[in-house]
């Protein structure tokens, strides 16, 4: 007799819901026996001793910490998250994130760390101007800043200084690449790259938020090879990577955990949210078959 299984409850952790989670409910809502629950996270208060009924916990949080601490509360409950706790924290936070590819050899831009005006000063003079200042906690190119000469980083640190968060006196600083008005970002679920975009920009940020305008990029064996291990460097999971192209090869610039896919779907053709959902629901069938959580 075959063994009978509930569908599996889901769990989409949310604030505002933007585009990119209207198509994962979509997706979901395709997949077959699956219960979806929306969270807001507006709306929720945590207790100590409380117990969720999820197989799993989907997060798109677009708050760094509210997302953060969500997960660790669910994962302490025993609600697996995706992604993980602990990849949220590194990839949230560019130094973690540095020193993760670092420790895995993974190519990165020249980085330095500093936590006072003066050495950050020194440390930039060193590297060599331009020099890129950033937020060592931030997304979507908020905050993140050029400097040319000397007189931009004094300006830039003396600005810095003057704001009230002790994370904005962590001077993060990254060698200037000229990457010839377009990046890369490649989507990583679970061990397959899945898709890939060049980014186009006059600007040289080149978030498609800001303007910035996505090609189909073919996935070669060494961009797969590279994104793969800079995903299994931070913990794996569903990652966007985001890569410079040099004459030397790719350098990983950043590794984004709730990643935004909107602009990528229609260029490479890649049904992104459905490979988000298809590796979630294999994810939770694994964890089902080793300890019988979904059977009735």
């Amino acid at each position: 007799m075959s063994e009978r299984f509930r569908a599996a409850r889901i769990a989409i952790l949310h604030g505002v819901v933007r585009r990119e989670e209207k198509l994962l409910i979509e997706a979901f809502d395709r997949a077959a026996e699956v219960e979806l629950v929306l969270l807001d996270e507006r709306e929720m208060a945590f207790a100590p001793v409380s117990v969720y009924g999820f197989d799993a916990v989907l997060s798109r949080s677009v708050s760094f910490s509210r997302g953060l601490y969500a997960r660790r509360i669910f994962e302490a409950r025993g609600v697996p998250c995706f992604n993980s706790a602990r990849v949220a924290e590194i990839c949230g936070d560019k130094l973690l994130t540095s020193l993760a590819l670092e420790r895995a050899s993974v190519p990165q831009p020249e980085f330095r760390v500093a936590f006072d005006e003066t050495a950050a000063l020194g440390a930039m003079e060193a590297m060599g101007f331009p020099v890129v200042l950033k937020p060592v906690v931030g997304s979507w190119g908020r905050l993140v800043a050029r400097a040319d000469d000397r007189d931009a980083a004094e300006s830039l640190l003396e600005h810095r200084a003057a704001l009230p968060s002790y994370m904005h006196h962590v001077y993060y600083l990254q060698r200037y690449v000229d990457k010839g008005g377009c990046d890369v970002r490649a989507f990583v679920v679970g061990e397959r790259v899945v898709a890939a975009i060049r980014r186009w920009s006059a600007s040289w940020r080149t978030n498609t938020h800001r303007g910035g305008r996505a090609e189909s990029l073919a996935v070669s064996d060494d961009l797969a090879s590279l994104c793969l291990s800079a995903a299994h460097a931070v913990g794996g999971g569903m990652l966007a990577i985001d890569l410079f192209e040099t004459g030397d090869g790719y350098l990983v610039n950043e590794v984004n955990d709730t990643m935004e896919f909107r602009n990528s779907i229609e260029p490479t053709g890649v049904d992104i949210p459905g490979a988000m959902v298809e590796h979630v629901l294999s994810q939770v069938t694994e964890g089902a078959g080793a300890c019988g959580r979904l059977a009735s």
